[in-house]
């Protein structure tokens, strides 16, 4: 009696009390699993193999929308749309313009594996890349040219290649952006059938299930098993029940759609390799029950301090990336599973800050490139206005009158043309005698129709600036103010400190026509929602310097109507005020020192 009080302890109690409690448990369960585990496993199974299809099918469906976004990219690019409506308006492309395609086209070779080529044809099927003189009706189908041009831009997977049965057509129309969006020519890609070969068991049952692709027409495009006979692929896929015989083996079947291509991926596992396990279940399940009995008992208290303890260490260290502190744990167990648990989340730690610090320079390598696409833009419209100004002029005014205006032309063309990478800013003065220079060939054209005015106060004449961003505003007066009012006009351009001492307005005014209240909400909301402007006739100048006011000054340099985020305190940006027959005024903010903001 005294051991036997010796031995009741809560402890002991507690251990003896869960003990019995878990033979009960082992055997009650031990009983249903056997039943049960046998019906369900089919269940189970087919539900893991259809999460293998989608996952194998997500794998697929990622190579082939990187190669639909590098396309697009390729369809979008603003030499290969020049060429193609060069050769809609009946311009055909010259051996230099086509050999230049090279280098807007090879972008999907160098960042999507298995391309052997891609093509570009104009709108009427002949090839202008690469340099031969092929047709696109030699190398596919008209109903998938048909298809292609019913997409839109869409990409159109055509599926195996009956001329090179190795390869897998692509193919998608090009819309010209530029002329409504009309159709204008084709991007036909070819890729490896190795790329899509299947060699990587996704199951993880050692390899035993057969993984197919299956294409159009009941074209086999990649197959996990190289052997595998193509002419059981039809049905297959006409197959409606989970389970089909192929010879004298019967195999499970799942089927995924690909929503991309249209293809359809297979899953073809042997039921015996579902269905091996069920015979040693029994065995399993008592030696379990006996095996787990023991050590239960054994390690219950000590096991439990080994796991808990790393395992709470570790929670806390995760559960400082709240506040901000993702750093990396260190080695706090001797067991390979807390230790792999601790290797992962370090690498998970190492690779969230790498992608933090990609995304950081992608940002900024995107913003410069969007920047010199605005440069662009506005350079190529200003050079036509000058140039017509000069043939109106040689047309109306004798020779020798022209001297004046030929050195202001070349001091203006050295003012805007400048290499690649020289002079993106400049100081305020220097833009605004550009402008006056503008304003003297703009003269010649109009005549006494137009007369300006440029007042700065001389101490903000070497404020630093971005090169070329007060003239697409002149421009815009001249051209919807000046040229569409009856008699002669004035342009009015005034800089003056904008009321909180660290920053700078500029305004444009003319007394034009103005707009009406209608037009102004449009042109305004475009501008704050960062749109495109209505209408190109209306408003491109002014976006595209709202759009360089964003990418020198930051984000908020891009926002209309000069709204300020502090009270008292301004922020670059753009403003546009206008009546109906009262002119119209656009005034733009800037910091009086460069990287003030």
């Amino acid at each position: 009696m005294r051991r036997f009080r010796e031995w009741n302890t809560l402890r002991n109690q507690m251990l003896v009390g869960f003990l019995g409690v878990m033979i009960i448990i082992l055997c009650v369960v031990g009983v249903f699993t056997f039943d049960s585990v046998s019906r369900l496993l089919k269940n189970n199974a087919e539900k893991h193999i259809q999460q293998t299809a989608v996952e194998a099918n997500g794998r697929l469906e990622a190579v082939l929308n990187q190669i639909d976004s590098l396309t697009t990219q390729v369809a979008t690019n603003a030499y290969v749309q020049k060429v193609l409506l060069n050769e809609q308006g009946g311009k055909r492309a010259t051996f230099a313009e086509r050999q230049a395609l090279l280098s807007s086209i090879k972008i999907v070779q160098t960042y999507a594996d298995g391309i052997t080529s891609v093509e570009l044809y104009s709108g009427d099927n002949r090839r202008l890349f690469p340099l031969d003189e092929g047709r696109l009706d030699k190398k596919v189908g008209q109903e998938w040219i048909a298809r292609a041009k019913e997409g839109k831009g869409r990409m159109v997977w055509i599926g195996k290649d009956p001329l090179e049965p190795n390869t897998v057509l692509a193919i998608r129309s090009v819309s010209l952006m530029d002329h409504w969006f009309t159709h204008g020519g084709y991007v036909l890609v070819r890729m490896d059938r190795e790329a899509f070969r299947l060699s990587e068991s996704l199951s993880g049952d050692g390899g035993r299930e057969t993984m197919l692709v299956v294409g159009p027409n009941y074209s086999l495009i990649a197959s996990s098993a190289p052997t595998f006979n193509a002419g059981a692929i039809q049905p297959l896929v006409e197959a409606e029940e989970t389970v089909v015989s192929i010879g004298k083996e019967k195999y499970m079947l799942v089927k995924q759609s690909s929503e991309v291509t249209g293809w359809i991926f297979l899953i073809l596992t042997p039921v015996s390799a579902i269905t091996e396990g069920i015979s040693v279940l029994r065995t399993a399940i008592l030696m379990s029950a006996g095996l787990g009995t023991l050590l239960f008992i054994v390690l219950s208290f000590p096991m439990s301090t080994i796991i808990t303890r790393p395992v709470f260490k570790l929670i806390k260290t995760m559960r400082s990336a709240r506040l901000g502190g993702l750093k990396p744990t260190t080695r706090i167990s001797s067991t390979i599973e807390i230790n792999e648990l601790n290797h992962t989340y370090n690498q998970m730690v190492e690779h969230m800050n790498e992608l933090i610090e990609l995304v950081y320079e992608k940002e900024l390598i995107q913003s410069r490139t969007e920047l010199k696409a605005l440069q662009a833009q506005i350079h190529p419209h200003f050079l036509f206005n000058t140039l017509e100004a000069l043939y109106w002029s040689l047309q109306e005014k004798q020779e020798e009158e022209l001297a004046e205006y030929v050195i202001a032309m070349a001091d203006l063309f050295r003012y805007t043309i400048t290499g690649p990478n020289k002079e993106e800013w400049v100081t305020l003065g220097d833009e605004l005698e550009h402008i006056e220079r503008y304003l003297l060939i703009m003269k010649m054209r109009l005549g006494d129709r137009i007369a300006w005015s440029v007042s700065m106060p001389p101490a903000y004449a070497a404020v630093r600036m971005p090169k070329l961003l007060i003239q697409p505003l002149v421009e815009n007066a001249i051209l919807h103010g000046i040229e569409g009012r009856i008699g002669p006009g004035t342009v009015t351009i005034r800089v003056e400190p904008a009321g909180d001492g660290i920053h700078l307005g500029i305004s444009v005014e003319d007394d034009g026509r103005g707009m009406d209240e209608e037009t102004l909400r449009s042109v305004n909301r475009a501008l704050e929602s960062g749109q495109s402007p209505p209408s190109k006739g209306t408003g491109m100048g002014i976006f595209n310097v709202r759009q360089r006011l964003k990418l020198y000054y930051g984000r908020r340099g891009g926002r209309a109507g000069g709204e300020t985020e502090r009270p008292g305190r301004l922020e670059p940006g753009l403003s546009v005020s206008s009546g109906s027959g009262e002119g119209t005024r656009v005034t733009i903010t800037i910091p009086l020192r460069t990287g003030e903001e």
